[in-house]
C-alpha cells in the first residue's frame, strides 16, 4: 500500500479561465493542482483554487470535495442552493447540472473518477 501527502502548499500550479460560454457572472482566474492521476487518465487528485465568479456546470465525472478555505454557492437545475465553506465534504454525482458560485475565493481538494465507456469483455 502507498500513501502519498498532499501539499496544502503547492508549488506553480495550472492557470486558467473558462470558456466564455460557461461563465454567468465575472471570469475567475482558477489554477488546479494534480498531485495523482491513473494510468487510465479517469482518476485523479489534487486542488483546485477559484477566484469569484458564477458558471455553468454539468458533470460527467463522480467527484468528492473538501473545502479548505472560502465560500462557494452550488445551485441545481431545480433552484435548490448548497452553501459550501471551509469543513464542508461532498459529492458532486456524475449527470449534475447548474451553476457554481464563488462568494469567496475558494480552495478544495479534490478527487475525480471519470467512469468514461466502460470496456467490453474478450
Amino acid at each position: 500500500m502507498c500513501v502519498q501527502r498532499f501539499p496544502d502548499a503547492p508549488g506553480a500550479g495550472e492557470e486558467y479561465f473558462l470558456p466564455p460560454e460557461k461563465l454567468l457572472q465575472g471570469n475567475p482566474r482558477q489554477t488546479a493542482w494534480v498531485h495523482y492521476t491513473d494510468p487510465t487518465g479517469r482518476f485523479c487528485a489534487g486542488l483546485w483554487h477559484s477566484e469569484r465568479g458564477r458558471w455553468k456546470i454539468l458533470y460527467t465525472e463522480e467527484e468528492y470535495c473538501q473545502v479548505l478555505e472560502g465560500v462557494s454557492i452550488i445551485t441545481d437545475q431545480a433552484g435548490t442552493a448548497v452553501t459550501v465553506r471551509a469543513g464542508a465534504e461532498f459529492v458532486i454525482p456524475a449527470g449534475f447540472s447548474g451553476t457554481w458560485e464563488v462568494v469567496e475565493p475558494t480552495r478544495k481538494r479534490f478527487v475525480i473518477y471519470e467512469p468514461g465507456t466502460p470496456v467490453a469483455a474478450a
